[in-house]
């Protein structure tokens, strides 16, 4: 195998075990996770987590410790999420005046996840 693709690899090994990290988290936090890795027209979505506070789109980074994992979010990145969103709602006919947020779930090397809530908004 090239180090190229085992690098994509152990990269999307990494990344799925940040995602588990972060579903656990908001199951842990009373959260019914609706969807992993939706992918729309306009992006994927991480996490779609269903809560007494409305719908949370989760977009998960990780890195070596939260704030290196924080700085990977770009504002690209985050108009994709909420673009997303909108689509998500739209495919599952879901109300668009629903109360909804965009989390920014960062997983550190150690597997640890803490969420920053609204960090998405525009």
């Amino acid at each position: 195998m090239n180090a190229r693709r085992h690098r994509g690899r152990t990269n999307d090994a990494a990344g799925r075990a940040a995602e588990s990290a972060a579903e656990a988290r908001y199951r842990a936090a009373g959260y019914t996770v609706l969807a992993r890795r939706w992918r729309g027209p306009s992006g994927e979505i991480d996490l779609v987590c269903d809560g007494r506070d409305g719908l949370v789109f989760v977009e998960v980074k990780k890195g070596r410790d939260f704030d290196a994992a924080a700085a990977r979010l770009t504002p690209r990145q985050a108009l994709r999420v909420q673009a997303a969103a909108l689509e998500f709602l739209a495919d599952r006919d879901e109300p668009m005046d629903r109360s909804m947020r965009f989390d920014l779930a960062c997983v550190d090397r150690m597997g640890r996840c803490a969420t920053v809530e609204n960090a998405l908004a525009a």
